[in-house]
């Protein structure tokens, strides 16, 4: 077995921290899934009011501020994001002096990954295989928009079971809330369970004209990742130019595959899949 020499970029992303990271916020305390779940009446309604501020974004744009810990590493940083319907995504994660660590840019369900720092780049991979090396998070281009705009798909909700009078609970995983009779529904949580993977849920606070402003990103298996983002400065629906998704390699820059990227990404076991 090899142990893999760190990618400096990702070694660096580790690093991007100022001072001590915070102990972050106690996690919701979601209800549990109803074990025999059953259509509430409301469900057309719990949807529209969820997804009436975020159901219309086909872009945005936003400088997100990172903080947590992926592995055993710590993070704090920040990124430029640039996201457009359906799956189109830019991301920019910058040192705190503004040099960039990263690059990666994503649409049509193929993703390109630029690290400057070690002149290395991988192209033509899977979006969701390569942001997951890198951050931990395993989102797709479309999956990330949702996830960062607090919005439900509604094609991923077959059915929202009744949680109480101050909950609704979604068939994927979606948990709707709110907090008086009177106020709108929102959607503050989603918990992502796939075949063989570590289940992980997606936070939602401090709305913002219906649009929340910090988004937590917590695995339920210990030592995985836990990220907060607060986003500023957000801007939707505005014209972003198409060569937003490209990313041109410099000469010179050579090739990482996505089995490298995962040996010296920030979740990285220290050893080599193929034995050596």
């Amino acid at each position: 077995m090899r142990r893999a020499a760190p990618i400096a970029a990702l070694a660096v992303l580790a690093a991007m921290t100022l001072g001590t990271v915070s102990c972050a916020a106690p996690l919701l305390k979601l209800p549990a899934f109803p074990q025999q779940p059953s259509p509430t009446p409301d469900a057309a309604t719990v949807l529209a009011e969820a997804t009436a501020s975020c159901g219309t974004i086909r872009t945005l744009t936003a400088e997100i501020g990172v903080r947590g810990s992926v592995g055993r590493q710590r993070i704090r940083g920040r990124m430029i994001a640039g996201l457009e319907s359906p799956d189109s995504v830019h991301l920019d994660a910058a040192a705190p002096f503004g040099e960039s660590i990263f690059m990666f840019v994503a649409k049509g369900g193929r993703a390109t990954l630029l690290l400057p720092r070690d002149d290395r780049a991988l192209e033509d991979g899977a979006p969701a295989a390569v942001l997951e090396a890198v951050t931990g998070v395993p989102l797709d281009g479309a999956s990330l928009r949702l996830a960062l705009t607090g919005c439900a798909d509604p094609s991923q909700v077959a059915g929202i079971s009744s949680g109480g009078d101050r909950w609704r609970i979604g068939s994927g995983g979606q948990y709707f809330e709110r907090t008086s009779p009177t106020a709108p529904w929102r959607m503050v949580a989603t918990v992502y369970q796939t075949a063989g993977r570590p289940a992980w849920q997606a936070e939602y606070r401090d709305f913002l004209n219906g649009l929340p402003r910090t988004v937590r990103f917590v695995s339920r298996q210990s030592g995985q990742f836990d990220l907060t983002l607060t986003l500023s400065g957000v801007e939707i629906n505005t014209t972003l130019p198409s060569e937003a998704f490209e990313l041109a390699i410099p000469p010179g820059t050579s090739p990482i595959s996505l089995e490298e990227l995962r040996r010296s990404g920030p979740l990285a076991t220290g050893e080599s899949t193929d034995g050596r």
